[in-house]
């Protein structure tokens, strides 16, 4: 018998289901989280496919991939408020519906235009999902448990990029493109029985969730949103339109940002002065004056654009400069995926120990020396190319797996407990940002790159000139990474916290 709503609140599913609880709420979440990260991911296998099929050029194909990003990145805005309003399992439900409905639509569609709309729509879910299991972590255990629970999610949900492309390889080469975008409904709808059973209705802190509380600023997440497509488009225009329109639409960006802080400033401080009046700030600011919450989210933004860039470009790499199939290229992925999780894993403990600076310093130094090395991958030596491209991959997943567990916990853990909603959404959103640009950016080097050694990308015979912009795109990922590592020292705690100089 389904228990009435009155009795899905968090305390009394905490009576319910005991000590457990928990971790049963964190699998909830993780399941939903799994469907939101394979939909983000998923797509870079069949972008060389989707490509053709739509006759389109690859900038305008990497926008199924960059407009998913873009959607997701200022949707995380949003979580705080919406957790407030309807709470936890409205909001996480409500979303599930929202990725289910953009997967179908995606596999069904006939027009690329159609295929981006499905993809926005993932990602205005995916984005909402995305904080909350961060807040669950560091509002539902204790402090000696939170790296823990953070490996083990984060193990969990690695598993969906890992497995992900190697399925996705094998359902692209036997079903064409589409299929891929199915993927996800089984997911969500194992999300939404167990939402319907462990999420309760409450929002962060255990209260009633209240739909007449404060309203969601307009305003600002519009900026944001407008901010953020100048931002892309302005990206995509510094290679393929005229310069006078990059420019437009980087400066338009620009003011945009300035705009966006004035206004969140303005909000913060007529929120303080009339409590139960207004809007609540889109993004609290006053959150950057804590110092290991302001080098974590440039950190954060940094290890975005390397994350999702990468994550872009190794299947557009393996496909045309190395003219593997998609199922090939997903088998080769594989043992890094799962390199990955137990690496989360087994780091998820140590983070509970030990400094957060030093263990997302040593990630970063891996995923460095991963990219850098990819250039010593010679078609010369055919015999050497898969040993290389599995071996630089698993070193980059390990890198990653000292990052993930460590980052969001050590740059929120000093934030106050009712901040940690809004620290959550802010240092996604930005990582997010970082990631959407990042996809771009990797796109526009690569473009500009094949450019200058006279080559083609496309899906013919592959060359060294093609293989070498491959490899300078990578080492600008590599010099991303290295820059991140200055911000991620000062991750340390800081002196004055515990009342010494």
């Amino acid at each position: 018998m389904t228990p009435s709503p009155a009795d899905n609140t968090l305390l009394t599913m905490r009576a319910r289901y005991g000590e457990r609880y928990r971790w049963l709420l964190l699998l909830s979440v993780m399941v939903g989280t799994m469907a939101s990260i394979m939909s983000s991911t998923i797509i870079n296998v069949a972008i060389p496919d989707m490509s053709q099929h739509f006759a389109l050029g690859q900038e305008r194909a990497q926008w199924a991939a960059s407009g998913f990003m873009a959607a997701m990145t200022v949707s995380m805005l949003t979580t705080p408020w919406l957790l407030a309003r309807y709470g936890y399992r409205s909001t996480y439900a409500g979303c599930m519906w929202l990725l289910l409905v953009g997967g179908v639509a995606g596999g069904f569609a006939n027009s690329f235009g159609l295929v981006l709309a499905a993809r926005v729509a993932e990602g205005l879910a995916a984005g909402v999902v995305q904080p909350i299991p961060a807040i669950i972590i560091l509002r539902a255990f204790e402090p000696h448990e939170q790296g823990r629970a953070s490996g083990i999610f984060g193990m969990g949900v690695v598993l969906a990029p890992a497995i992900g492309p190697s399925l996705g390889g094998v359902l692209v080469d036997g079903f064409g493109w589409r299929s891929i975008f199915f993927m996800v409904v089984p997911f969500c709808l194992a999300s939404l029985w167990l939402a319907r059973r462990f999420v309760p209705t409450t929002s962060p802190g255990g209260a009633a969730a209240n739909p007449q509380g404060a309203g969601l600023d307009w305003r600002g997440l519009l900026l944001a949103a407008a901010g953020t497509l100048c931002l892309l488009n302005g990206l995509v225009e510094l290679q393929g339109g005229t310069a006078l329109s990059a420019t437009v639409l980087l400066g338009g960006a620009a003011l945009l940002l300035v705009a966006f802080v004035v206004l969140q400033r303005r909000t913060l401080k007529r929120r303080q002065r009339h409590p139960d009046q207004g809007v609540d700030p889109l993004m609290n600011l006053s959150l950057f004056k804590d110092r290991r919450f302001a080098m974590g989210s440039i950190v954060a933004f940094i290890y975005g654009i390397a994350l999702f860039g990468s994550t872009y470009l190794l299947p557009v790499y393996m496909q045309l400069g190395l003219g593997l199939s998609p199922s090939y290229v997903g088998t080769i992925l594989l043992p890094a995926g799962l390199v990955l999780a137990f690496t989360i894993a087994m780091v998820g403990r140590m983070a509970d120990r030990q400094p957060t600076h030093r263990l997302v310093s040593i990630g970063l130094v891996l995923l460095a020396a991963s990219f850098a090395l990819m250039v010593t991958i010679d078609l010369g030596r055919p015999a050497q190319i898969i040993p290389l491209l599995i071996t630089w991959a698993i070193l980059g997943r390990v890198g990653l797996g000292f990052i993930l567990p460590s980052l969001n916990i050590g740059a929120m853990r000093s934030l106050d407990r009712s901040h940690i909603p809004q620290g959550s959404s802010v240092i996604n959103f930005l990582r997010m940002l970082g990631g959407a640009a990042g996809v771009s950016l990797c796109g526009i080097v690569l473009e500009w790159r094949v450019a200058a050694h006279g080559a083609l990308l496309d899906t013919g015979t592959t060359s060294p000139a093609r293989m070498a912009a491959f490899g300078e795109t990578f080492l600008m990922l590599a010099a991303i990474c290295a820059l991140a590592v200055v911000a991620a020292l000062k991750l340390r705690s800081v002196p004055a916290a515990t009342g010494s100089k």
